[in-house]
């Protein structure tokens, strides 16, 4: 990608009518929670909706916040087996957002929590509208932006996280929804079977 070599957009990993059948499962029949969080001691609504699914023992926070784990579900599981024989690279995890609008977003961050351990490889794959995903290097003046497509598969190679970070924007011209999976690989706990 445009100076920053730790990307790489797959576009047509899922073709069109892939595309439509899974946008419509998440957004039909996928049990998505209550969006609210704490943090520092208080609560904050969530602006997109999300869950976490994994294999067992596998615990994963942010910004200080347990996510319930849920078991993989047929679906996730298929889409797994593809990212998996693509990357030939296992995955123990995948967080699932939903950006409901262009009002839904995610501010500036970087995927680097302990728990993903020293060389966090991210694949993040896209189903609905199209969403800027913008990165910037942590200590250099180096920006750039990708337009992510339906069906597309964005790999973040481990360096990524550790000299850039990214954000999903608010986009107000957006009234249609964006599925996002971004599959992990958590290091497991300690004494965890």
């Amino acid at each position: 990608m445009p100076g920053c070599p730790e990307l790489e957009l797959i576009t047509g990993f899922y073709d069109a009518r892939q595309c439509a059948v899974l946008l419509g499962h998440f957004l039909q029949e996928h049990q998505w929670p209550d969006n609210r969080y704490l943090f520092a001691g208080r609560e904050f609504v969530l602006p997109r909706l999300q869950t976490w699914h994994a294999d067992p023992g596998i615990r994963y926070s942010y910004s200080n916040n347990l996510l319930e784990t849920r078991p993989w579900t047929p679906v996730l599981l298929d889409i797994r087996a593809k990212v998996q024989t693509f990357l030939r690279r296992g995955f123990n995890s995948v967080l699932v957002n939903c950006y409901r609008d262009g009002a839904d977003h995610v501010g500036w961050h970087a995927d680097n929590e302990p728990e993903l351990g020293a060389e966090p490889l991210i694949a993040s794959i896209s189903f609905g509208a199209e969403r800027p995903f913008l990165y910037r290097r942590k200590h250099a003046a180096v920006s750039g932006k990708l337009i992510l497509p339906s069906g597309s598969l964005l790999i973040m190679q481990p360096e990524f996280q550790h000299a850039w970070r990214h954000s999903v924007p608010r986009q107000a011209d957006i009234d249609q929804a964006r599925i996002n999976l971004t599959f992990r690989n958590v290091i497991q706990p300690e004494g965890v079977d």
